[in-house]
């Protein structure tokens, strides 16, 4: 970043700010806590440019000012929003924007975008909490929220991460910082669950005009369906599927799949104690609170699906004047989940094994590779990478990393491999195509643990070039990058003993 003055008029923003003009008993007009001596760390171009900004926009006067909590630009309204939700599947009542603030709603060429802070301190919802988010867990969420786009996983992006020297007490005294997040919207499940639960005596207007606003300027192809709140839940069903299938994909675990957690729109939302798969572990548990494995990793379509359930119940108000007929609708509209996950799984699991047709023993074959992975803890994204490199004639693949050498058991390894190779060679697979479309689909580079640890332990010392540097190679997740070959090796062996909490 430099000090060249920039042409970035802020005066020229055009704020819609829906929040701001429901307010109660949707949201409350809050002002932030500013960080004492704020300070840039990082800025994601990309993120600005989906804003329509400049590179440069940070340099705009009053920039770092308003994006640390401070005074906000002419047309910001900034807002704490209310909602609830099941938290490891229990019912938690009120929870809402206890560490956020919503910085207001701009006009962008892609459409509107919410700009929101997070770890802006109090808000009328922090209930014991000091609102506040550690350097630690900032770097975590401004590099994962980027590295999902990267992966073309829907996701809230990160357009700025701002540091400062307020210490912050979490497991240890850390410094406080902020991330600067947007997305077309931070709404969630728990939204919806929060004005049906806390309706008085069946009184859901507040839920009638939470929907209204959600359809009117998210899902307008559901307002002209006999039910709306149903239209709208089958079509959040797809988006929620098909994210959950990008990140079973990818190896990516979310680790706190709570109803308040979950996107409307189907945007991975809330990077908390996140990972994404070293060896490969289907129950692998990335959340060291989650103590009794709920949002393990294959578990997550599960939960996701539980989730929509908790999300139905909460509409039956509005899906009909008799409960138990607006009970089936929603049920017959969360067919849409199922129904899709399996698609998206099927699609994108077959396309990483570079396949362009689905035969006969397909799926078993899948089924056996991945079960070969799970025996001893094969890595996940590496194998996927390098299967690239496998031949339709069965030879073994000129490589100095073979996919081969991820297995403990190489013979049963190259038993599946001459099958692959027969089924290769049955739909015409030509090696060079074939590669190029897995390594479209296969990633080489993902925000493991250790890379992100890394970066943190360099930032604490008062060093972000580390962030810098993962943010531009995971921006570029398929490309080679030779010069950047150490973010793609295996992880260390210190990378195990790795823990990540929901203060993480």
């Amino acid at each position: 970043m430099t000090a060249d003055a920039p042409a970035f008029d802020a005066h020229a923003l055009t704020w819609i700010n829906r929040h701001a003009r429901l307010q109660a008993p949707f949201a409350t007009p809050q002002t932030g806590e500013a960080l004492p001596a704020p300070h840039w760390i990082a800025t994601s171009d990309a993120a600005a440019a989906e804003l329509g900004w400049p590179a440069d926009w940070w340099q705009a006067p009053g920039a770092l000012e308003a994006f640390s909590a401070g005074t906000p630009w002419p047309g910001m309204a900034p807002v704490a929003t209310v909602y609830s939700g099941h938290q490891f599947g229990q019912w938690a009542g009120q929870l809402g924007d206890g560490r956020a603030l919503l910085l207001g709603e701009v006009e962008t060429p892609a459409g509107p975008r919410e700009i929101q802070l997070k770890g802006s301190g109090r808000t009328p919802y922090s209930r014991r909490g000091d609102g506040r988010a550690v350097l630690r867990s900032s770097i975590r969420e401004f590099l994962c929220s980027e590295a999902m786009h990267g992966l073309g996983i829907p996701t809230t992006r990160a357009l700025a991460l701002i540091g400062s020297s307020l210490p912050v007490q979490r497991e240890r005294v850390e410094t406080g910082a902020i991330v600067v997040r947007t997305a077309p919207s931070f709404l969630r499940f728990g939204h919806f669950e929060h004005f049906c639960h806390h309706a008085r005596a069946g009184d859901y207007r507040a839920l009638q005009q939470l929907l209204d606003v959600v359809i009117a300027h998210h899902h307008p192809a559901c307002r002209e369906a006999d039910f709306p709140a149903v239209a709208m839940l089958a079509e959040i069903a797809r988006r929620t599927a098909e994210m959950i299938a990008a990140w079973q994909s990818v190896g990516f675990c979310h680790g706190v799949m709570n109803t308040d957690n979950l996107s409307i729109l189907g945007l991975t939302i809330d990077y908390g104690p996140f990972g994404f798969l070293d060896g490969f572990d289907p129950q692998h548990i990335c959340n060291h609170s989650d103590h009794q494995g709920r949002y393990a990793f294959a578990q997550q379509p599960q939960i996701a699906w539980w989730n929509l359930h908790a999300l139905a119940q909460a509409l039956v108000p509005l899906a009909g004047s008799v409960p138990e007929e607006a009970a089936e609708r929603l049920g017959e509209a969360l067919g849409a989940y199922p129904e899709t996950l399996q698609a998206a799984m099927g699609r994108r699991l077959f396309a990483k094994l570079g396949l362009t047709s689905q035969q006969d023993g397909d799926r078993e074959l899948l089924d056996d590779l991945m079960r070969e992975m799970a025996r001893y803890r094969a890595d996940h994204t590496l194998v996927w990478r390098r299967l690239a490199d496998q031949r339709a004639d069965g030879s073994v693949p000129d490589t100095p990393e073979p996919a081969r050498d991820l297995f403990v058991d190489i013979a049963a390894f190259d038993a599946w491999a001459a099958r692959y190779a027969a089924r290769l060679r049955a739909e015409g697979s030509v090696d060079a195509e074939r590669r190029a479309r897995m390594n479209a689909v296969n990633p080489r580079f993902v925000l493991r643990n250790h890379l992100a640890e890394i970066a943190i332990q360099r930032a604490e010392a008062g060093d972000f070039s580390e962030v810098q540097r993962l943010l531009a190679v995971l921006s570029r997740p398929f490309d080679e990058q030779p010069e950047h070959a150490d973010c793609a090796a295996l992880p260390p062996d210190w990378a195990q003993t790795l823990a990540v909490s929901c203060s993480s």
